[in-house]
């Protein structure tokens, strides 16, 4: 096992549970924190639950950066509705998270690496930051030279999810269209994500 999947699978293990539904999650080995405290025991305070929810959010979606999550709260509360919903949209609206949606990537970090290494187009340009902001409408595709990736088809013939209903895809094309605004019950999380106490965690 890489480095790199060795910290994402401490995320799992940090947080208790397996954050994407993967088999090859060690957390039914070890089903405790990493580090040699990681099997002590203890009730989390308010503060602890909220902070938890957070680490939950931010780590599922590749393990966005602080900085960032905040942006993300902040614009959220800054829209009208409600801030969950709007919170849960904008990180759902992510390329590389409508890419891991789509299946064209076997996880949220490889899906950011296949962006950023300019992998997709976005309405027939090639675009290659993760955070992009995908609108309703919005064509997704893999690039010609890079449909045959077997990282690709590994990840579209994968039965681990499934693509959820508000995009459409076309796997033997590998593309796929942004259909509609999801809402929290829309979003397939194998997990309960728990926005509201992000929201609170941040308005303290």
């Amino acid at each position: 096992m890489t480095k790199r999947a060795e910290s994402k699978y401490k995320i799992n293990r940090r947080l208790g549970v397996n954050l994407w539904g993967r088999a090859k999650s060690p957390l039914s080995k070890r089903d405790y924190g990493p580090g040699q405290h990681g099997q002590r025991r203890k009730k989390p305070s308010d503060f602890g639950v909220q902070l938890m929810a957070k680490q939950k959010l931010k780590g599922y979606y590749g393990n966005i950066g602080e900085k960032r999550f905040r942006k993300y709260y902040e614009e959220a509360v800054r829209r009208k509705g409600n801030s969950e919903e709007k919170l849960i949209e904008l990180l759902e609206r992510r390329l590389d998270a409508v890419v891991y949606r789509m299946k064209f990537a076997i996880t949220p970090f490889a899906a950011r690496q296949f962006v950023s290494h300019g992998h997709i187009l976005v309405n027939g340009k090639r675009v290659n930051i993760a955070s992009y902001h995908v609108r309703d409408n919005d064509v997704i595709e893999v690039r010609e030279k890079s449909k045959q990736l077997a990282v690709v088809l590994d990840a579209s013939q994968s039965g681990e999810r499934d693509v959820p209903e508000y995009l459409e895809v076309d796997h033997r094309a590998m593309k796929g269209r942004f259909a509609r605004t999801p809402k929290l019950s829309d979003v397939p999380y194998p997990v309960q994500m728990e926005p509201n106490l992000v929201v609170e965690f941040y308005s303290r």
